[in-house]
Formats: C-alpha cells, structure tokens, sequence
C-alpha cells in the first residue's frame, strides 16, 4: 500500500498498473492529464489478513488539488500471485 501510495505521488504510472491485479487491472491510467495533485500523507488506519493470499487495508490518504484540501478514504483488497501482492479493489468503507 505505501509503495502505491509512492508512486501516485511520483506519476509512476507503470509501478501502478504493474501492482494492480490482472483481474481489475485498467489499460491505462492517464496520470498525467488530471489536475495536479499535491500529495500531503498516508495514515495506514488497519490491516487484515483475510487468507494466506488475500489481505485488507483501510487507509486515509490526504492530499490538495487546485488548493483545496481532500482526502480518499478507502478499504482496498489484495491478493498475492506468486510471492508478488497486487491490488484488487477498494471501497469506501462503512460508517461505523
């Protein structure tokens, strides 16, 4: 998750989909024609190990665009192919 995290904020376009598992995975992601994004943190909320291949992680990642202040708070899923841990899916998780 943080090595994501990482490359949103680097543009590294490749790294991403590189890591985004095959099942979900985009073409492309076009990183470069959104509005520039000033990333600020990553505050990794919890971790779950659902299976020996499958985790959650729920995070809060801050950030600005065009100056006002944001955040993405998300669950996401990941699995592991080979030795190798690749992102699912996220959502945003429920309201407690």
């Amino acid at each position: 998750m943080r090595s994501r995290y990482s490359a949103y904020a680097m543009g590294l376009e490749r790294y991403l989909l590189d890591t985004w598992h095959p099942d979900t995975r985009p073409d492309q992601l076009n990183l470069e024609e959104d509005a520039p994004i000033q990333w600020l943190g990553l505050q990794i909320k919890q971790t779950a190990t659902v299976s020996e291949c499958q985790a959650k992680v729920e995070f809060v990642a801050r950030y600005k665009v065009a100056g006002r202040a944001q955040h993405l708070h998300e669950l996401s899923e990941f699995r592991q192919i080979g030795k190798r841990w690749y992102y699912l899916t996220g959502i945003a998780p429920t309201p407690t």
